[in-house]
């Protein structure tokens, strides 16, 4: 099994697929780096040698955000907007759609389930 960035990839995938387990690598960027190693498309993660897997590891190291410092600077720019007290960091602040999305039906995943309101029937 393979070891890239922290993750451990599945290895019966080809490894385009496999790229994309770790936290910041699509379909597009795992295409790139496969093409930048010199890897062939329908080549699986068990048929790469030591070699090609220390190369995907370097490129994926010097090129691209991944992982736990993409997470880390995804949660610095919220709380950076939350600090600010902007629009957009109030939305965060209380759990709502920030991109301006309706609010009065929908929205479920950020607010959570339905609360019942007391003596809304009639």
């Amino acid at each position: 099994m393979a070891r890239i960035a922290g993750v451990n990839i599945p290895t019966n995938k080809r490894v385009e697929i496999a790229l994309t387990y770790i936290h910041g690598i699509g379909r597009t960027k795992a295409r790139e780096i496969c093409e930048r190693v010199g890897i062939h498309e329908k080549k699986r993660v068990f048929d790469l040698s030591d070699a090609e897997v220390i190369r995907v590891r370097e490129t994926i190291d010097q090129d691209h955000l991944v992982e736990g410092d993409l997470r880390r600077a995804t949660a610095m720019n919220i709380k950076r907007l939350m600090d600010l007290g902007c629009y957009r960091g109030l939305r965060h602040r209380r759990g709502l759609p920030v991109r301006g999305q309706r609010t009065h039906t929908n929205a479920r995943t950020r607010k959570g389930p339905a609360k019942a309101i007391a003596g809304k029937k009639k």
